[in-house]
């Protein structure tokens, strides 16, 4: 696979910060190994797409890679050397004496001009060696739904078998990339080490279900309450709460509990819970309740299907 992070997303220089991130959010589909057991090159795949994608979200380091700053691993590139270098290193053969220097070499003026750039932009190697940061590295980290929902701590295990607390964020969601930093590589020369990133992977839940900020739920009711009305305890994410199932309730019906849902780190709003109601038979139907049925069955001609079989034949 390309090391060229544009060429990894399928993009152009000129792309767009929204068409990056549709480019990461298709290919993270394809190829987050959690989705694709079967498939061993996948976790392989989806690191380069992460790794691509961190560089190319930050207009920062966007920027300094287009300028061929830093690779496309985030390192620093090696360092230029110029003209003056080799003209003023000792021994030089073809060193100029002083009293040419004073006249002004053309190819001299020119390398003091890029080095004049090069250190306004923050480079300065002049021959005495340089610093550079060292590589980020990337990791995949599952985070149980709660955990994601209500923020928490894992840790994760590197590969030297030693492991990072990892701080789960309130609201955290899919593909959602977090940077520790100074927990990658070592720096060269002296310089800082590189970042974690880490991306997550929202395990599903067996009840919850996420839709933006708001979190969905189908209660199971029985006949009785959904005929006479009720209260019940229905769960959220905070724990359980009371809730009134209106008379005459069907199943399908959505009943609202506000500020039951996500509140993202630094959000001043929560989202909701929707709670659809879904009517649920007894396990065995009884005497009582099949002769009642049978009777009120012979008394009320009510059809909820008319309507629909009428639109059906129109």
């Amino acid at each position: 696979m390309t090391t060229d992070p544009y060429a990894t997303l399928g993009l152009t220089k000129s792309a767009t910060e929204e068409e990056i991130k549709k480019a990461y959010r298709k290919l993270a589909r394809t190829s987050h190994p959690d989705l694709h057991p079967d498939d061993a090159a996948a976790e392989a795949r989806f690191k380069v797409i992460s790794a691509a994608y961190d560089l190319l979200k930050d207009p920062e380091t966007r920027a300094r890679f287009d300028a061929g700053e830093i690779d496309a691993t985030g390192a620093e590139r090696p360092p230029r050397q110029y003209y003056r270098d080799f003209a003023e290193a000792p021994g030089n053969p073809y060193q100029q004496t002083r009293g040419f220097q004073a006249q002004g070499d053309p190819a001299d003026i020119f390398a003091e001009i890029l080095r004049q750039r090069s250190r306004q932009s923050g480079e300065d190697f002049g021959g005495r060696g340089f610093a550079a940061p060292g590589p980020n590295f990337h990791y995949a980290l599952e985070v149980p739904f709660l955990d994601a929902a209500r923020g928490g701590e894992m840790r994760l295990t590197l590969p030297d078998g030693s492991s990072i607390a990892v701080k789960i964020p309130q609201g955290a969601r899919e593909g959602q990339t977090l940077r520790l930093r100074g927990k990658g590589g070592p720096g060269l020369g002296g310089g800082a080490p590189g970042d974690a990133l880490i991306t997550l992977s929202i395990r599903p839940h067996p009840v919850f279900t996420r839709e933006g900020d708001d979190i969905l739920l189908t209660l199971p009711i029985t006949i009785d309450e959904a005929v006479l009305g009720a209260k019940v305890t229905a769960p959220t994410i905070a724990g359980p709460v009371s809730l009134t199932v209106p008379k005459g309730a069907s199943s399908g019906r959505v009943l609202r509990l506000r500020g039951r849902g996500i509140t993202r780190q630094g959000a001043t709003t929560a989202g909701d819970q929707l709670v659809e109601l879904r009517i649920v038979a007894p396990p065995a139907i009884d005497d009582a309740l099949r002769d009642f049925l049978a009777n009120w069955r012979k008394s009320n001609a009510h059809d909820p299907r008319a309507g629909l079989l009428n639109e059906a034949a129109s």
